[in-house]
């Protein structure tokens, strides 16, 4: 008992429990909270980027493994930084949004090579811890007009929206409209889609813990247990067969190494930029919109030591890079456990362990059909379009480039064509006002170099 004791006094004194109010019962229960309600990237992350991630020698089923174990090891190794570093409660795993860029615009619409997108997701990482490391984080964001700031988040989210849609067949491609509604009357994908996702919604709206996992699962189970009961036939709501277990990632593990080896520097540089701009943002306005739950802002309304939070973001994202998954990033879902009480890094230590012990369901997870995982990304994608709340919409100079930033995301199935349209318009905006002393050069600087890259992706040098 005595051994008991002082074990527990030397996590509430490492961990600051007495300065923070909080102890070991309610932190656990946050991070317990703060795990089930980012869980569901477990499932989410493998579906995206099993899209454009093939390893010879191995099945579809079988790389969704590889890529579920990266996801958790990128996962566990964040939370677990941010724990033992910055001692904050905020769980880390990779991120929405930007796996999507990853997997659909730089490898399938670029033609890149997954390894050299990861050997991007890597040196972008690097940057970022280099620059967390010298507090070069306020230089930054001066730099960067606010409209394209806040609308990146909404544009992502409309953007996973449409790409869940498709992918559950509710929305389908269209020559006249370009999408339209599908058949959702007689196809038995897009009819168990919206009874899972009408499920999902329900569950999300009564508040319940976990409720886009538990959708997902739930989903799935349906559709096994139509096909078992031979309401339809093997293959349509199930994955064709059930690969062997696989709990190799080598073929993942230092792939991006190889992937320098192709690189070609205006798409590379340009692939680079992007996630480095996207996690840096997202990052830094999740930190500070959770941390706002936990009354961790100073009278300011900014984040002490903020660079220790965003170090640990960096360094999962380098480590994520070197396991085979895209940026890490620290989770708007923390703001859930938060809410439990959570106000040390024990929150974030659970929320690592409990990724651990996800490993042990990785043979499952191969088993549910894309089709449910993608109903993560509508509800993700409905949730993120609450930023469009933050955009000043009465004012030309939000209005036009936080508008192009938002639409051109979906539309032309690019993150980064959205980010570039926005900082584009931003400079000629202000300057048609008169407000040429209110543009930075930098900013005439980042236009210019986004028209390159509007000049240079249409003249098919990425394609």
């Amino acid at each position: 008992m005595a051994s008991d004791s002082n074990a527990g006094s030397r996590v509430a004194s490492f961990f600051e429990f007495d300065r923070h109010g909080t102890d070991a019962r309610t932190e656990v229960v946050a991070g317990i909270t703060t795990f089930l309600t980012m869980s569901y990237i477990i499932v989410v992350n493998p579906a995206i980027l099993s899209e454009a991630i093939s390893i010879q020698g191995y099945s579809e089923g079988e790389t969704f493994q590889m890529l579920a174990i990266a996801t958790i090891l990128a996962a566990a190794i964040g939370s677990v930084v941010m724990a033992l570093y910055a001692n904050r409660p905020f769980g880390l795993a990779p991120g929405m949004g930007l796996n999507a860029y990853f997997a659909f615009t730089v490898v399938i619409s670029l033609g890149i090579p997954w390894q050299t997108a990861l050997a991007a997701v890597f040196v972008e990482g690097v940057i970022f811890m280099a620059m967390s490391s010298v507090g070069a984080r306020r230089y930054i964001i001066e730099f960067f007009p606010e409209p394209v700031k806040f609308a990146v988040g909404a544009g992502i989210g409309l953007f996973l929206l449409l790409l869940g849609l498709i992918e559950t067949n509710i929305a389908v491609a269209d020559e006249a409209t370009l999408v339209s509604l599908g058949n959702v009357a007689s196809d038995p994908v897009a009819l168990l889609a919206l009874a899972g996702l009408a499920f999902t919604i329900v569950l999300y709206a009564k508040g319940v813990t976990g409720s886009i996992i538990i959708g997902i699962l739930a989903t799935a189970a349906a559709g096994w247990g139509l096909t078992l009961a031979g309401v339809v036939g093997g293959g349509v709501l199930t994955p064709g067969g059930l690969p062997p277990v696989q709990y190799d990632i080598t073929p993942l593990v230092g792939a991006f190494v190889g992937g320098f080896g192709t690189i070609e520097p205006i798409p590379f540089v340009i692939v680079v930029f992007t996630f480095f701009f996207v996690d840096f943002f997202d990052t830094a306005g999740t930190l500070i919109g959770v941390s706002q739950f936990g009354n961790f802002l100073d009278e300011d309304g900014n984040l002490p030591e903020m660079e220790k939070p965003l170090m640990a973001d960096a360094v999962a994202t380098t480590c994520g890079a070197m396991v085979g998954t895209t940026t890490v990033t620290t989770y708007v879902e923390s703001s859930t456990g938060v809410e439990e009480g959570g106000r040390t890094g024990l929150t974030a230590l659970v929320v690592a362990v409990l990724f651990l012990a996800s490993l042990v369901a990785v043979p499952v997870v191969a088993a549910i059909p894309t089709y449910a995982s993608y109903l993560g990304l509508i509800l993700v994608g409905l949730i993120m379009l609450q930023g469009v709340t933050d955009l000043k919409w009465q004012r030309s100079e939000w209005l036009i480039p936080g508008g192009l930033t938002i639409v051109m995301m979906p539309l032309t199935a690019s993150i980064a064509n959205g980010i570039a349209a926005g900082i584009i318009s931003y400079p000629l905006v202000k300057s048609a006002q008169g407000d040429y002393d209110e543009v930075h050069a930098l900013q005439w600087a980042l236009a210019g170099s986004f028209a390159l890259y509007f000049y240079v992706t249409a003249g098919g040098v990425m394609s």
